[in-house]
């Protein structure tokens, strides 16, 4: 679903936000863009809507290259791919439904969709009774919520979630996470930039590591090297003499 190829982002002032990173995600997969704060996590989601271009390297969504794409089909391409912002980014003075409604009316989306699309979003992310209220009435957690139900409106195929916990207690953050989980489960593939161990700790995925824009770490290689070794091993087994697996050994 997302694909990162030798990716580099260096800005106009020398600074490099990404250097060479390369990792995949599978459709309907939970993956954890994890580092500490400036290790890049904030730049490859800004990359993946191309909010700007990679210095070099290419990014796909799906099958399409994302550099590719045509300025007039950015909108199109934006709505297959929901953000929450770390800071949430909702309109003081507009109510919830207000919020989560408003790409839609932009969309040009019928008011009777409107209507039906928001209520099944309030209600999927726990606040069913929460739209006339406006952001400063409501808590953090419900913020965040509120935040990933605006991200949901357009059914996107992709989810991005920019440290979604990093401003709440345990509880809360448990509570988004699970959220996000079940929104993955219905097969929505979701990323989340965090650098919380305990939520990766507590919700076990694919993850990817960066550092100084580097990527140190991704746990898809470290499965495919125990289930290559577990794989040999049988075969290793099976060998009846001391030769013959010396050279079965050599071939390998």
């Amino acid at each position: 679903m997302v694909r990162f190829e030798e990716v580099t982002k260096v800005f106009p002032n020398g600074y490099i936000g990404l250097e060479d990173v390369s990792f995949s995600v599978e459709p309907g997969e939970l993956l954890y863009v994890t580092g500490e704060s400036g290790a890049g996590k904030t730049t490859l989601m800004r990359l993946l809507i191309r909010e700007f271009d990679p210095t070099q390297g290419e990014i796909y969504l799906g099958e399409q290259n994302i550099r590719q794409l045509p300025t007039k089909h950015l909108p199109l391409h934006r709505r297959r791919v929901g953000v929450v912002f770390q800071d949430y980014q909702l309109i003081p003075d507009r109510t919830i439904y207000e919020n989560v409604s408003l790409i839609l009316e932009i969309m040009g989306t019928p008011a009777s969709q409107v209507r039906q699309r928001v209520g099944d979003v309030l209600e999927l992310v726990g606040l069913p009774d929460k739209g006339l209220l406006f952001p400063v009435q409501i808590s953090g957690g419900e913020l965040q919520r509120a935040a990933i139900a605006r991200a949901l409106v357009t059914a996107p195929e992709v989810l991005f979630a920019d440290e979604p916990t990093g401003n709440l207690d345990s509880e809360t953050a448990q509570g988004i996470m699970g959220l996000l989980k079940k929104i993955q489960e219905f097969g929505t593939t979701v990323l989340v930039a965090t650098h919380d161990p305990g939520i990766m700790k507590e919700f076990p995925s694919h993850f990817i590591r960066l550092k100084q824009g580097k990527l140190i770490e991704n746990s898809a290689d470290k499965k495919g090297s125990k289930k290559h070794a577990k794989d040999d091993k049988p075969e290793e087994s099976t060998e009846p003499k001391k030769g013959d697996q010396k050279e079965s050994d050599a071939r390998d």
